[in-house]
């Protein structure tokens, strides 16, 4: 049996020895200051304690080789081989010693303490000699024998010498002031990499020693321990994300990485333009550090571009370098996960997939370790599961995770979603409330300043001045100005612009989303050009350059089908087969680079292997080129339908027509990104005839609505591209065959909503294009429950199936005489929508956007709670019991509507005309009525409690049996002398006599 105690008096007498030149060969790393001072602690270098030979004596210790040096040392004073258990009294110590100095290397927490007691107050300090000797007795006690030797080498962190050793550093830390649970983590961590350095240190043994402890060291099964598994995923996933090439470049995103600002955004998701924008990695940190923001999610929203996936893997390896053990960083892209568990527990483990989260189902209440998850693209996690109902569902389980983490100290995870704001329209006030959301700003100018400083290191001081000419230069559109505040655009400018294919000639009329589409039509023409694959680089004729178009194009459309992010190249390549240019072109592929070849080819074109076990998928790059190319994807084939026949009116039949309408459009829902970039490609096309494709579209969507192609039979269209989708991709949860043609109708519904917005805007188009999703009143197409068993039926793919497919493009629709009572239209953009004549009694509008529509409609029962009716026209319209609570109702016109026990509390009314309406028991407590017209309106029976109605016109107004309180406001109303019935009280309070 070996006393630790009799070792490291030994050790102690000659510890100067350890530091001398010509010990050990390969010095490695030098031993930290504050590993000198746990050794202090530990008594192993108490001989040099206070002498000023420290400096000098530490100069020449490796902090790699401490065992090694240790037991060579003891050799040559005994000059005799030590025994086993010598070896491990002699070599453990300091190979735990090794290890936590490799920790103190990467870990800022440490390099930001005194390990020494010394900082702490006098009345609680207690002197380091000590503190020395108080530890060094400790650990003396330790009788190591055969058994507890074996131990130390079958498993260290597991033994019983770890676990003293352990408290002695937990100790060390705490004093340090590092909380407990910090502490704990790190000495974990200290102790489970004690065991590498044993290895090490065993090659130096002799034969005798080294042959009985390879025989406990044998039984180590490494590869399956949770620490072991951690750091091959650091070091395989995380570490090498800053070092991918950006595209086809030869720099990578670390090279022009800029950290971006952002800004908070309040419960509405408003952006608070009132607070400073801060750099949004220390926001990030001081989240981190905060205890007690512990139980709030940090939600990074942005738009498409805007940086927030390359600050993920930038972050999550800046987490992995400076922070971790204490924060382990997992990086999760939402689109990759396939299975959603009723468990956001059970979700994590099966993204994650590693053998830490896979083999044990403890793995997030171990004390020793504590994660960061990065939750990457939470619209893209929308897309994969169909509704934004399931988003919230997810971020609500995001909400109990992070909640129950902060209760349960053996959790203490903390968690990042990042993702694109619009995903979230609909859900607005249905959010979780420990969401602690900001929004990533464009690049301002001195970010653009610090890009274009690593910009310059990688293309050259002249082409970097060149391209900031260009974006200053006055023919240079300002929407091209805005475009390079966002980092994806800003790199696709620079390039180009360093590659001679952008110019400002280029942008001559270009404004809006069209000068984006410029970019991206340019940028397209520049990989064909400038980067594409070796076995391209010749000069293309024309047929081929329209080949490769027509491949990316079908991979856009082929990817934003899948329902995420990456699509099958099988399935790309069987919705060719008929484009013989494009064939010829993997075939040419195929002769190069054997069957990989069309994954190969795309590989240059903003596209990449799939990420996971994904072998015969593709993915872009970045969201956006996908979404972009099934644009262009769209536009060729809405072109097509309009094309004329030689012996018939159009080339492509009504029934071929229909065919293509199911195979483009029975997917899932068109994403206003999709739908903002066809639009512009229609808009700039030469051969678009919107009059012609709007006819044949509402043709179809007259047919779709009556059940004539789901009822065909034997065989129809929706089943038909069911079952392609299902030979195509493994999810088919939502592939039924009703999902497919309500996929068909409400894409096609958007289209002619599209149409029909882009028409009133045009006079020469306005009179020929109106869509009516009812029909129009008074023809043989009206049917007032049109639209409403539309949303009915839509109830199929989501119980808001019509809301989260169309909600956002009703805007100007014209809903003249639809019967909407009872429907459910919360969250749906009506900004300027027509609902003359129309019946939305009873309907749910709350948080719709209802500003400057035209609801001269019946609208009893209607709720309205906080939606936006600013500039209404609700001339006469019947809101009979309606509740507008929280509604803006600011400008609107409600001249002579019936307001009769309408709720209204909390309603901003300012400005409003309410000439002649009926307030006769309208619910205003907390209204703001100031500056609004009431001028012969009925107030009688109103409660007026709180409300504002300074500066109203209340001439002729009834104002019989109101109730007020104190907290009304009657500050300069008008005409009060002269409207009817004004009660006694409110005379005297008002000294009107």
């Amino acid at each position: 049996m070996t006393n630790l105690k009799e070792i490291w008096q030994f050790l102690n007498t000659d510890i100067r020895e350890l530091g001398k030149p010509g010990d050990v060969a390969e010095t490695g790393t030098e031993v930290t200051k504050f590993a000198l001072e746990f050794g202090l602690a530990l008594g192993l270098f108490s001989a040099i304690a206070g002498s000023a030979g420290i400096p000098i004596a530490i100069a020449g210790l490796s902090g790699t080789k401490l065992a090694i040096q240790g037991v060579r040392l003891y050799r040559k004073k005994t000059n005799q081989e030590p025994s086993l258990e010598e070896w491990v009294a002699i070599a453990s110590p300091l190979a735990y010693l090794e290890s936590f100095n490799e920790l103190v290397q990467s870990n800022d927490l440490l390099q930001q303490v005194n390990l020494q007691p010394a900082n702490l107050e006098p009345a609680s300090a207690t002197p380091p000699s000590n503190i020395a000797q108080q530890q060094s007795e400790k650990l003396g006690e330790f009788q190591l024998d055969e058994h507890l030797a074996r131990n130390v080498l079958t498993c260290f962190h597991e033994s019983e010498l770890a676990q003293v050793l352990n408290q002695v550093l937990s100790n060390q830390l705490q004093q340090a002031r590092i909380n407990k649970h910090d502490a704990e983590i790190l000495t974990s961590w200290v102790a489970w990499k004690t065991h590498q350095h044993l290895k090490k240190a065993l090659e130096d043994a002799e034969d005798s020693v080294r042959q009985r402890a390879e025989l406990y060291l044998a039984g180590r099964r490494q590869e399956s321990d949770k620490y072991y598994s951690i750091k091959t995923y650091l070091a395989e996933q995380i570490a090498p994300k800053p070092l991918e090439k950006v595209f086809a470049e030869s720099f990578t995103f670390k090279d022009i990485y800029v950290p971006l600002k952002a800004q908070p955004v309040n419960a509405n998701g408003e952006l608070d333009e009132d607070a400073e924008p801060f750099e949004i990695e220390g926001w990030a940190k001081a989240m981190l550090a905060d205890a007690q923001k512990q139980d709030k999610v940090m939600f990074i929203q942005g738009g498409p571009g805007r940086g927030k996936s390359v600050f993920c893997r930038m972050f999550a390896d800046w987490v992995r370098q400076h922070l971790h053990p204490v924060w382990t960083p997992i990086l999760i892209r939402l689109r990759d996960i396939r299975t959603f568990e009723k468990s956001f527990e059970k979700t994590l483990q099966a993204a994650v997939d590693c053998k830490f989260a896979k083999n044990d189902d403890g793995w997030l209440t171990d004390r020793n370790t504590r994660f960061l998850f990065l939750l990457d693209g939470f619209d893209e996690l929308m897309m994969e599961r169909g509704t934004s109902q399931e988003l919230k569902d997810f971020l609500w389980q995001v909400d109990d995770f992070q909640g129950s983490c902060q209760r349960n100290s053996e959790k203490g995870h903390r968690v990042i979603i990042t993702g694109r704001p619009l995903a979230l329209q609909g859900i607005q006030g249905r959010m979780p409330p420990n969401m602690e959301r900001v929004e990533l700003l464009p690049m301002d100018d001195e970010l653009q300043q610090q890009w274009f400083s690593k910009w310059e290191t990688q293309v050259g001081g002249d082409k970097n001045s060149a391209f900031q000419q260009f974006l200053q230069d006055q023919r240079c559109p300002d929407r091209v100005r805005e475009l390079a505040k966002e980092p994806l655009l800003l790199y696709l400018l620079a390039a180009m612009h360093r590659d001679g294919k952008l110019t400002v000639e280029m942008f001559a009329g270009a404004s809006g989303v069209r000068a984006k589409i410029l970019i991206y039509e340019q940028s397209l023409e520049w990989v064909l050009t400038e980067q594409r694959p070796e076995w391209l680089n010749r000069e293309l004729t024309g047929q081929e350059t329209a080949g490769l178009r027509r491949i990316l194009a079908e991979a856009g459309l082929c990817v934003v089908q899948s329902g995420g992010e990456c699509a099958a190249v099988k399935t790309i390549e069987s919705r060719l087969k008929d484009d013989e240019s494009a064939i010829e072109l993997i075939q040419q592929a195929r002769e190069r680079h054997g069957e990989d070849a069309l994954k190969n080819a795309l590989a240059a074109f903003y596209l990449q292997a799939a990420a996971g076990d994904k072998d015969g998928y593709v993915e872009f790059a970045h969201k956006s080129f996908g979404e972009f190319l099934c644009a262009e994807r769209l536009k060729e084939s809405l072109e097509d339908w309009t094309r004329p026949g030689i012996k018939r009116e159009f080339y492509i039949s009504t029934d071929h027509m229909d065919r293509e309408i199911y195979d483009l459009f029975g997917y899932g829902g068109l994403t206003p990104e999709i739908v903002e970039y066809l639009m512009a490609l229609l808009a700039a096309s030469t051969e678009f005839q919107p009059v012609k494709l709007f006819k044949r579209l509402e043709s179809f969507y007259l047919r779709w609505c009556d059940g004539q192609f789901i009822d065909a039979t034997p065989e129809n269209l929706p089943q038909k591209k069911m079952l392609q989708m299902r030979e195509q991709t493994s999810e088919t949860k939502w592939l039924g065959l009703r999902q497919v043609d309500i996929y068909a109708g409400l894409n096609i519904t958007i289209l002619l909503l599209e149409l029909h917005r882009y028409a009133q805007l045009k006079d020469d188009l306005k009179d020929k294009i109106a869509f009516f999703p009812c029909g129009k009143k008074d023809t043989e197409n009206f049917d007032d429950y049109r639209l409403l068993r539309i949303i009915g039926y839509s109830k199929c793919i989501g119980i808001r199936g019509f809301l989260e497919t169309v909600g956002k493009f009703l805007s100007r629709a014209d809903l003249t005489g639809a019967n909407l009572s009872r429907a459910d239209l919360t969250g749906a953009n009506l900004s300027g929508a027509i609902f003359s004549s129309g019946n939305l009694s009873g309907a749910n509008l709350s948080g719709a956007n209802l500003a400057g529509a035209n609801l001269s409609a019946n609208l009893g029962g209607t709720i309205f709670s906080g939606a936006d009716l600013t500039g209404a026209d609700l001339t006469g319209a019947n809101l009979n019991g309606a509740i507008l609570r929280d509604a803006d109702l600011r400008g609107a016109n409600l001249s002579r509507a019936d307001f009769s026990r309408a709720i209204l509390n909390d309603a901003d009314l300012r400005a409003a005309n309410l000439n002649g309406a009926i307030l006769n028991g309208v619910y205003l407590w907390d209204a703001n009525l100031r500056g609004t017209i009431l001028s012969r309106a009925d107030l009688s029976r109103a409660n007026l409690r709180g409300t504002d109605l300074s500066r109203t016109i209340v001439n002729d107004a009834n104002l019989e049996n109101i109730s007020w309180d104190e907290y009304t406001k009657w500050e300069n109303v008008q005409n009060l002398a002269t409207a009817k019935n004004v009660p006694k009280a409110l005379k005297q309070q008002l000294g009107l006599g």
